[in-house]
C-alpha cells in the first residue's frame, strides 16, 4: 500500500497571512507516532511561520507557537484539523 493523500488545502487568513494544510495516510506510523499518518499544518505571517503542526520521524507529533515547540496529543484527523484551526483563530485575536 501506498501513501494517500487525505487533504491539501491552502487559503487565505488575511491580506499579510496564508494557512496551508497537508494530511498523508501511509502503511506505517512514522515513529514515534503511533497513528499512520503523516502531517504538516502552517500559519504563514508576512513570510514568518507563525504557528505550525506536524509530525516527524524521531520527534512525533508536535506544534509550533512562533519560536516555542510543544507536544502535541494526536487523536483524529478530525481533531488534528479543528485544533489547528482553533489555534488560528485564536492567533487573530491576540494580534
Amino acid at each position: 500500500m501506498k501513501a494517500s493523500l487525505v487533504l491539501r488545502r491552502r487559503f487565505e487568513v488575511d491580506a499579510a497571512s496564508f494557512a496551508e494544510l497537508v494530511i498523508w495516510s501511509l502503511p506505517q506510523p512514522v515513529p514515534p507516532s503511533e497513528h499512520p499518518f503523516k502531517y504538516r499544518m502552517v500559519l504563514i505571517h508576512k513570510g514568518e511561520r507563525v504557528l505550525g503542526f506536524d509530525n516527524e520521524r524521531g520527534k512525533g507529533d508536535y506544534r509550533h507557537d512562533g519560536a516555542f515547540e510543544t507536544p502535541y496529543q494526536f487523536q483524529t484527523v478530525e481533531q488534528l484539523v479543528a485544533d489547528f484551526l482553533t489555534a488560528i483563530e485564536r492567533w487573530k485575536a491576540a494580534r
